[in-house]
């Protein structure tokens, strides 16, 4: 990989949600599991802002990005109705895997929550292990196209002034 691609790389897209009383446990602190759920919609995120979506690897290329491991580190606790950011990056891309980095900010005050780590296999519908499709490897390289740039900030606000729920859709 050269220096550029390495940098890319390092380049994280945020998305915004917000915790919902259903992600809580009775002391309002968010049931642990629910991270790894807030991961996934960072990746799925991630890859829309950079053209293309899990639906499209897998109906129009036979290929599925299968989860073969995971890792949270809890830093701190997140409660009901709290913002959060979930920064996500690309950390490895080979040609047959690729791991995502996370870190779940409370937009409040700044504090990391969690941070995190996925790692996927490219697999076939039958499970067989495949190299990733012509052109996505690219794509997830990619800056984000400038229109889910303003779509972004848009959800944003709308999520801030209590809109919407952005992040509860997959």
């Amino acid at each position: 990989m050269n220096p550029d691609e390495q940098e890319e790389m390092n380049e994280w897209h945020e998305a915004l949600l917000r915790v919902r009383y259903a992600e809580t446990d009775k002391m309002g602190v968010v049931y642990h599991a629910n991270y790894l759920v807030w991961f996934e919609i960072g990746r799925t995120e991630f890859c829309r802002a950079r053209g293309f979506s899990y639906r499209d690897m897998e109906e129009n290329e036979n290929a599925f990005l299968v989860v073969a491991e995971s890792y949270c580190r809890y830093k701190a606790p997140a409660y009901y109705d709290d913002v959060l950011i979930v920064r996500t990056h690309i950390t490895e891309l080979r040609r047959r895997s690729l791991r995502f980095g996370y870190e779940l900010v409370r937009e409040s005050d700044g504090v990391v929550i969690a941070e995190g780590e996925t790692g996927h296999v490219v697999t076939d519908a039958n499970g067989r292990v495949r190299s990733m499709p012509p052109g996505f490897a690219e794509l997830l390289l990619a800056p984000p196209n400038e229109t889910e740039r303003r779509a972004s900030s848009g959800r944003a606000a709308a999520l801030i002034s209590g809109q919407c729920a952005v992040g509860s859709e997959q």
